[in-house]
């Protein structure tokens, strides 16, 4: 299994990224591409090539691919404004078969405005990832690690 962040470039720099704490802790399950509109990542396009790969992005639940059937996961690392954007001017995003997650609770993010109802941060959505692809353990220490990096910010 692998979980692709697709981060935009923005994210890189900003303090409140979750998704470099995901990476930390996950490095062998979890890997980051920096979004490049017009040169798609040949790593990335290969994983969508193999037809196991879902996106995981809002889509209704009648339309929703189950993400345990998947064996790469993308998800894009950026604010919920960057993200619209990064899926709508990616071609090779457009026909992925999309996924959504249920989460467990609501978000604990406390770090940016602007969340949506229902919306997770990066390292929420791959710790719901890791559960719903029953590796337990590694969710269990993001899940420890986010509850610290987000209380020191």
């Amino acid at each position: 299994m692998k979980i692709f962040l697709l981060t935009h470039e923005r994210e890189l720099s900003r303090p409140s990224n979750t998704g470099v704490l995901a990476q930390s802790i996950a490095p062998e399950i979890v890997e980051r591409i920096i979004w490049a509109r017009n040169t798609p990542d040949p790593s990335l396009l290969n994983a969508i090539s193999h037809k196991n790969t879902v996106l995981l992005y809002p889509v209704d639940d009648a339309d929703a691919a189950p993400i345990e059937s998947f064996e790469n996961i993308i998800l894009l690392d950026a604010t919920w404004q960057e993200a619209r954007k990064m899926f709508n001017k990616s071609p090779y995003l457009q026909n992925l078969p999309r996924a959504h997650i249920k989460p467990r609770q609501t978000s604990q993010y406390q770090l940016r405005r602007n969340q949506p109802e229902g919306g997770l941060c990066t390292a929420e959505c791959v710790v719901e990832i890791l559960i719903a692809k029953n590796h337990i353990d590694i969710a269990e220490r993001l899940d420890t690690a986010f509850t610290l990096f987000n209380s020191q910010l």
